[in-house]
């Protein structure tokens, strides 16, 4: 998870390395979140990972989307956010949260699943996708092989 992490941090804006220790984070993300993971032999390429510890269930937030650079564009993110999708609706949650900077790459990803912006704190922006409503069509296409 660590050396994942790492080879993503630059692709985070601001780099992760800015925000977080990668190391606790990556220890914290393997004891509490809901991970779904992309595997190329024994190398993590792809993670989206998701708090799901809400016990009344309204919201499950949206902690880390990383794929390595080398993979990016090739629909590995967008499957593994579908999958978080699911699995979140599976579980009975109202919605799914996540907070990105304006300048994040995957902004427009997440506006193809629905998520939209609930509030603003200076250069992030908070957003959130209701999860009791039909699937959007980005989350159908990204189910299918």
């Amino acid at each position: 998870m660590w050396s994942h992490l790492s080879a993503c941090a630059n692709s985070f804006t601001p780099p992760l390395h800015r925000r977080v220790a990668i190391s606790d984070y990556a220890t914290k993300l393997v004891a509490r979140a809901e991970r779904f993971e992309a595997w190329e032999g024994a190398t993590l390429i792809g993670l989206v990972a998701v708090y799901c510890n809400d016990p009344a269930r309204v919201a499950a937030f949206v902690t880390s989307v990383s794929v390595v650079p080398e993979r990016t564009r090739m629909g590995l993110g967008r499957r593994l956010l579908a999958a978080a999708i699911t699995h979140g609706r599976g579980l009975g949650f109202a919605r799914m949260a996540l907070s990105a900077d304006r300048g994040a790459a995957a902004l427009n990803l997440y506006r193809e699943f629905g998520f939209t912006e609930d509030a603003r704190d200076g250069a992030t922006l908070h957003l959130s996708l209701a999860l009791m409503l039909p699937c959007s069509d980005a989350s159908e296409r990204a189910r299918l092989p």
